[in-house]
């Protein structure tokens, strides 16, 4: 009667720090009568330990070479990705190097003009003050003149001092309130040129912080959209490297 066998097991099992280790499992037979004596397996059917030893060395050897290709490509993309991560940098610092330069230029020609126009509001507001200074000196001589006038008429015209003294008093007060009302509109007038020249000056201090807020911020959009790229191909990187263990 034939004997049936089942053919020799190796079982592989992959070591949690990169090795194999093999489990060599010799079947029973089967199918054997009870009183027919077990036969011995054949000495040349049962692996060697060299031969064990030789596949193992073969499967390291094997699994270090597809190791080593695939760390070959990964250093090639990191090397890649590195390299365009570079560029992208220098051209990232190229362009905030640029834009702060045009932005300091440009703020310096708006500087240059502002205080231009500043001199100039400031020359308008002199003469201007100056113009005041003149009709309140021509008005003081005026109001001089009228009283020396009354003076004059109450020594030389006694008769009619009362009327003419009432005359005189009401057009002094009449000069008087002339010279308040036109004291009130320099006042006013020079207080409306103030408040302009502040509010234009305000203005301009606004439009400029607006302006140098816009610039800076297109320079952190810019960074933050590099920052983001860098960790995008840093995560592609991550996800590709092969999982130890």
């Amino acid at each position: 009667m034939e004997v049936q066998t089942k053919s020799t097991e190796i079982r592989c099992q992959e070591m949690s720090k990169g090795g194999l280790a093999y489990e060599v499992i010799l079947a029973e037979p089967v199918g054997v009568p009870a009183p027919v004596p077990r036969r011995a397996d054949s000495p040349d059917k049962t692996p060697s330990v060299e031969e064990i030893q030789e596949k193992l060395k073969a499967a390291e050897e094997r699994r270090r070479s597809l190791e080593q290709s695939k760390m070959a490509v990964i250093a090639q993309k990191m090397a890649k990705i590195e390299e365009a991560s570079r560029i992208r940098s220098e051209q990232t610092n190229n362009f905030i190097t640029a834009t702060k330069e045009a932005l300091d230029a440009k703020m310096e020609t708006h500087e240059e003009k502002r205080e231009a126009y500043i001199n100039e509001l400031r020359a308008r507001l002199k003469d201007h003050l100056e113009g005041v200074e003149k009709t309140r000196l021509t008005l003081e001589q005026q109001t001089a003149e009228v009283y020396k006038a009354i003076e004059d008429k109450m020594t030389t015209a006694a008769d009619k001092r009362d009327e003419n003294l009432k005359k005189m008093i009401e057009r002094l007060r009449e000069h008087t309130n002339k010279l308040e009302v036109v004291r009130s509109t320099i006042s006013a007038k020079a207080e409306e040129i103030s408040k302009d020249i502040e509010t234009k000056l305000t203005t301009a201090e606004l439009n400029r912080e607006k302006e140098m807020q816009k610039k800076l911020d297109i320079i952190k959009k810019q960074e933050r959209r590099a920052e983001i790229v860098r960790q995008n191909k840093n995560a592609r990187a991550d996800s590709e490297a092969p999982t130890q263990g």
